[in-house]
């Protein structure tokens, strides 16, 4: 677990762009099941969070169609809300960051770890955009 202030800027970095922050694994469940479109990004503390993916977040909520739910969770703190977002992800292994789309409680779009490092915040939020108007 990381200290809670160094990871708080990076939080608030989503909070403020109208992410939830969900911190229990009952939080997440309720939300991921919940009827509608949730957006998850599983937060995290490296370099391609910063550069690549929590940007890319913060863009995506500014598309016409977009989720009725933005949330996320923070990959090595609140280790029960990350496992629970992680199982309803699989069959995808657990990466951090992570962005998922859920339709429904229905797992129906995924950018890993992989897709997130070396790629520009825009070619991110693009793709996540296309998900938007194709699942929204």
């Amino acid at each position: 677990m990381y200290p809670e202030y160094l990871v708080a800027p990076m939080r608030q970095e989503l909070v403020n762009a109208g992410f939830q922050d969900l911190r229990t694994a009952e939080e997440v469940e309720q939300a991921i099941k919940s009827d509608g479109t949730v957006l998850v990004m599983v937060n995290s503390i490296c370099g391609c969070a910063a550069a690549n993916a929590r940007p890319a977040a913060r863009i995506s909520v500014q598309h016409e169609k977009h989720p009725d739910k933005f949330v996320t969770v923070f990959a090595g703190m609140e280790k029960d809300a990350v496992d629970t977002a992680r199982a309803f992800m699989l069959p995808y292994p657990p990466s951090s960051p992570a962005i998922a789309l859920f339709k429904d409680g229905k797992l129906v779009h995924m950018i890993e770890r992989h897709q997130i490092e070396g790629r520009p915040a825009q070619m991110i939020a693009d793709n996540l955009q296309q998900a938007f108007d194709h699942y929204c």
